[in-house]
C-alpha cells in the first residue's frame, strides 16, 4: 500500500492523505487528479501533489483510499503548481481556493470532462477494394433510396482517389451526407445495419481554426515605434520587466505584434493578458489576421467545454503559440513561455476581488514569468503608481511613446462647468449646450460620438417627492437601482430585485421619481435629443451574453450605430475609426470617491476615455463635464501632464502611508449579526495593534457595511516597504485562527485582501 497526498478544490489549509494500492499507485504522478471520498457521503475530485510511502499518523479504519484516476497524464506543469504555492503564500488563501480558481469546473467535476463528438460514416471494411463495391452497389439495386444515399456517399468521399492512394480511409460525418442528399436517419441507419457502413463518434474540437499565419499583414513600424521596440529589447537585457508608457493611439498593439512574431520565430509561447473581454473582440481581429490558428483565446465568457479544449490544447503537442485573454488566462499551462504581455496594466480588472484567491494576474504573470526565465511587457497610456515607480526607480526597465500615429494631435479637452450651467438653467437634463453642439456637428458629418457615465441602470435611486422615502435592498445597506426596460429594482450588490411600487408605501404618493443618470436613462434622453441617431449601449446589463460584446462593437466599428454610451468597459483600449467626440458626463463621480486611489482612478479613466476620440484623421473633441474645474487633477487631463500628476499624487501618498511606499492589507470581518462582528472586530484591531502599532487603522465600518445579510467591519494594515512579509502573514494568520477557535465565533468570516485595488 502506497500514500498519495491530494489539494481538495475546497476552502481548506494543506493537503489530505489517501491510501492507494501499488498497482493503481504505479500509474500516478503529481499533477493528475483522483477521485477521492470526502465525508460521509461526498466524493470530490482532488489534485495529485506527491506520491510517497510515507503512512499517515492516523489509525488503519481512518485512511481513506483512492477510488478512481481520473487523468492518463498531468493536467498541471510543475511551474503552475509553484504559481499556485506563490499565489496562496501571498495573497492568503487556501491552495484549494488557488485551485478553485485556475482549474475550469470541466476538470473539477467527478465525472471528468466529456468532449463534444458528432457521428461519423465510413466505408465498410468488407467493401473498402473496387470489385467488393461493385457487388455493394449490385446489391442495393432493390433498395434505390439507399442505393442513391450509397453512391453520394462514393462520390462525396472521392473512392476514386482511394483506390489511386489506400493510405486514408475516407470519411463523412452523418449530417454531411444527409444534408447533402437530403435523407432522413433512418435511411442511413440501414446502410449501417446492413453492413455497407460504419458509423462512430468522433470527437470535435470547438476550438476556432483561424488559417494559416500571415506575418506580412503586420505593418511596418514607423520610427518611433521601432525605436521604441529597439528600445524594449535592449532593456530586457538587464530587466525582465519593461513598461511601455505610449500615450493613446501611439501604436502599442502593432509593437506588441512584432514583439509576437518574434517571440514564435524563437519558438516560444505568449500570453498576451488584456483587462476587458470586451476588447478581446477587437484584438482577437487584429492578432488573427497575422497569427491565423496559432492564436487562442481564453476568457470567462467561453464555455467550460471551450475552456477545457484549450486547456488540454495547451498540455498537447502542438500547443497555441499565443494566448490571449483575461486575466484567468494566467493560470494556463505553458511549455515554453518566452513573453508575457500586459495591455492596459494600470486597469483594476486585473485584481479579482470575490472570492479567494484575491489574486492580481499582473502580478501573478510577473511571478509566473521570472519563473520561467520570460520577459515582460507592461503597456499603458496612464501606468499605475507602482508599475511607474518601479519604473522609475530602476525596478523596471522604461521606454516611452509620447507620439501617436500618424502624427494625429492627442484630442483638444473641454471643460464645461455644468454648475454654472445648472445655475443658470441652461443643462438640458445631463447634457450641457457645449457637448449637444458637438455632437450634431459630428453626427451631421457622419461621424460618431462616445459618452461616457460610470453607472449604469436607469437611475441610481428612485425617491418619493412628498416625503423622501428611497428603497433599501433587504440584504444589503445600499439603495435599490431603478432600471426601466425591467421596470424593476434591483441591488448590484446581491442581485436582489423587486418591482418598482405603484405608490410610496409610506404616504401612498403616487409620483415616484429617479435620482441621477445612469446609462439607461442617458440613452432615452439621447434618442429624444437626436431621434435620428443610431444609439447602441455598452454595460453589464448589455453585454451579459458570448457574443453581445461582439455584436456591439462590430455595430459601432462597421457604423451601424453611430452613438454609443457606455460604463468604463468603452475607457478600456477600444480603437474605432470615426470617434470625432466624446462626452464624459459626470468626472465628479470618479473624483469624489471614497478611496486613497479616486484621483488615480479618475486620471486613468478620463484619460483614457478621452483617447477613444480623434484616432484616425482629424483631431478629437473631448467635452468633459464637472461642478470642479479648478481642480488640479482636470487640468492635468486637459494637458495630459502625467508627469506633473504623478509627482503630486507621489507626495500625497510618501506623507499619508500608501503604496508605492508601503504595502496594505484590508482585513475583513463579517456575520450575520451585527453585535458580533463588533465585538469580535474590536478584540482583533486590540490584538493587531499591540503586534503592529500604529500601522493598523480601524475597525471601520466600510462604506457598505452590509452585503448580503452580512454585516462587515474593516481593518486597514500599512506595511512599510522591506518589512518581514513573511512573519506578518503567519501572525495574521494565526491571530485570526485565535479568533475563531473562541466560543461565540464560529461562523465569523475573516478573509485578507493583500494590495487591494
Amino acid at each position: 500500500m502506497r500514500y498519495v497526498d491530494v489539494i481538495l478544490p475546497l476552502p481548506l489549509e494543506g493537503t489530505f492523505s489517501y491510501a492507494v494500492d501499488d498497482k493503481k499507485a504505479n500509474g500516478i504522478v503529481a499533477g493528475m487528479r483522483l477521485l477521492v471520498p470526502w465525508g460521509k457521503s461526498k466524493t470530490v475530485a482532488a489534485l495529485c501533489v506527491r506520491v510517497h510511502d510515507d503512512k499517515p499518523d492516523l489509525d488503519d479504519s481512518k485512511i481513506k483510499e483512492v477510488l478512481d484516476v481520473l487523468d492518463p497524464a498531468p493536467v498541471i506543469l510543475p511551474h503552475q503548481y509553484r504559481l499556485w504555492q506563490w499565489i496562496a503564500s501571498y495573497y492568503m488563501c487556501t491552495m484549494g481556493e488557488v485551485m478553485n480558481a485556475a482549474l475550469p469546473a470541466g476538470l473539477k467535476a467527478e465525472t471528468g470532462y466529456r468532449p463534444k463528438t458528432e457521428t461519423c460514416v465510413r466505408l465498410a471494411a468488407k467493401y473498402r477494394n473496387e470489385q467488393a463495391l461493385h457487388v455493394a452497389i449490385d446489391l442495393l439495386r432493390r433498395m434505390p433510396k439507399q442505393q442513391k444515399v450509397f453512391l453520394a456517399f462514393l462520390q462525396l468521399s472521392h473512392w476514386d482517389v482511394y483506390f489511386e492512394n489506400p493510405c486514408e480511409i475516407k470519411e463523412l460525418t452523418r449530417e454531411e451526407l444527409m444534408n447533402a442528399t437530403s435523407c432522413s436517419t433512418a435511411i442511413v441507419r440501414q446502410l449501417v445495419v446492413h453492413g455497407f457502413l460504419e458509423a462512430y463518434d468522433r470527437e470535435v474540437g470547438r476550438l476556432n481554426h483561424a488559417g494559416q499565419p500571415h506575418p506580412e499583414n503586420m505593418k511596418t513600424l514607423n520610427d518611433a515605434q521601432a525605436k521604441a521596440m529597439s528600445d524594449i529589447e535592449a532593456q530586457w537585457k538587464e530587466k525582465n520587466v519593461v513598461l511601455l508608457h505610449g500615450v493613446t493611439s501611439s501604436g502599442k498593439t502593432e509593437i506588441y505584434i512584432h514583439l509576437i512574431e518574434k517571440a514564435i520565430a524563437e519558438g516560444k509561447q505568449v500570453l498576451y493578458l488584456l483587462p476587458e473581454i470586451a476588447l478581446t473582440v477587437q484584438m482577437t481581429e487584429r492578432l488573427q489576421r497575422v497569427f491565423g490558428s496559432e492564436l487562442g483565446i481564453y476568457h470567462s465568457k467561453y464555455s467550460d467545454a471551450e475552456r477545457v479544449e484549450i486547456w488540454q490544447k495547451q498540455l498537447s503537442d502542438k500547443p497555441y503559440s499565443v494566448i490571449l485573454g483575461a486575466r484567468s488566462a494566467v493560470f494556463l499551462p505553458f511549455q515554453r513561455l518566452g513573453l508575457v504581455i500586459i495591455d492596459e496594466e494600470h486597469e483594476t480588472s486585473y485584481k479579482q476581488q470575490d472570492p479567494a484567491p484575491r489574486y492580481h494576474a499582473r502580478s501573478a504573470a510577473i511571478v509566473m514569468a521570472q519563473m520561467l526565465g520570460a520577459k515582460t511587457l507592461l503597456g499603458s497610456a496612464t501606468p499605475c503608481m507602482e508599475s511607474y515607480y518601479n519604473a522609475k526607480t530602476g525596478k523596471y526597465g522604461y521606454v516611452p511613446l509620447m507620439q501617436r500615429y500618424q502624427g494625429i494631435q492627442l484630442p483638444d479637452i473641454h471643460v464645461v462647468d455644468i454648475k454654472d450651467l445648472r445655475h443658470r438653467k441652461m443643462m438640458s437634463g445631463p447634457f450641457s449646450p457645449q457637448l449637444l453642439s458637438a455632437i450634431r456637428e459630428a453626427l451631421s458629418q457622419g461621424k460618431q460620438a462616445i459618452l461616457f457615465q460610470n453607472r449604469r441602470g436607469f437611475a441610481p435611486m428612485i425617491e418619493c417627492k412628498v416625503c423622501g422615502w428611497v428603497p433599501h435592498c433587504k440584504n444589503c445597506d445600499v439603495s435599490l437601482t431603478y432600471h426601466k426596460r425591467l421596470n424593476m429594482l434591483t441591488c448590484h450588490y446581491c442581485g436582489y430585485t423587486q418591482p418598482v411600487p405603484m405608490v410610496c408605501p409610506c404616504c401612498g404618493n403616487p409620483h415616484l421619481s429617479g435620482r441621477g443618470y445612469g446609462t439607461e436613462k442617458i440613452e432615452d434622453q439621447i434618442k429624444e435629443v437626436f431621434p435620428e441617431a443610431r444609439v447602441a449601449r455598452m454595460d453589464l446589463d448589455t453585454t451579459r451574453t458570448k457574443g453581445a460584446y461582439e455584436r456591439i462593437i462590430h455595430d459601432f466599428g462597421a457604423g451601424k450605430t453611430n452613438l454609443l454610451i457606455g460604463t468604463q468597459m468603452i475607457s478600456k483600449g477600444l480603437d474605432f475609426d470615426r470617434v470625432a467626440v466624446v462626452g464624459i458626463l459626470d468626472a465628479d463621480s470618479m473624483l469624489n470617491y471614497p478611496d486613497f486611489r479616486a484621483y488615480e482612478y479618475a486620471f486613468m479613466m478620463m484619460s483614457q476615455v478621452s483617447g477613444r476620440a480623434g484616432r484616425k484623421g482629424k483631431r478629437g473633441l473631448v467635452v468633459l463635464q464637472t461642478r470642479n474645474p479648478q481642480l488640479p487633477v482636470v487640468q492635468q487631463v486637459v494637458s495630459n501632464d502625467y508627469q506633473t500628476f504623478y509627482h503630486d499624487l507621489l507626495a500625497e501618498r510618501h506623507l499619508f502611508h500608501y503604496p508605492p511606499f508601503y504595502h496594505l492589507i484590508y482585513i475583513y470581518l463579517k456575520h450575520k449579526q451585527e453585535g458580533i462582528v463588533e465585538a469580535a472586530s474590536q478584540q482583533l484591531g486590540a490584538q493587531l495593534r499591540q503586534r503592529f502599532g500604529d500601522r493598523v487603522l480601524g475597525p471601520d465600518k466600510p462604506g457598505v457595511a452590509r452585503i448580503q445579510s452580512l454585516s462587515i467591519r474593516k481593518i486597514v494594515l500599512k506595511l512599510e516597504n522591506g518589512i518581514a512579509r513573511a512573519q506578518t502573514q503567519q501572525s495574521l494568520i494565526a491571530l485570526r485562527q485565535q479568533l475563531l477557535n473562541q466560543k461565540g465565533y464560529k461562523a465569523l468570516q475573516i478573509y485578507f485582501d493583500v494590495d487591494p485595488m
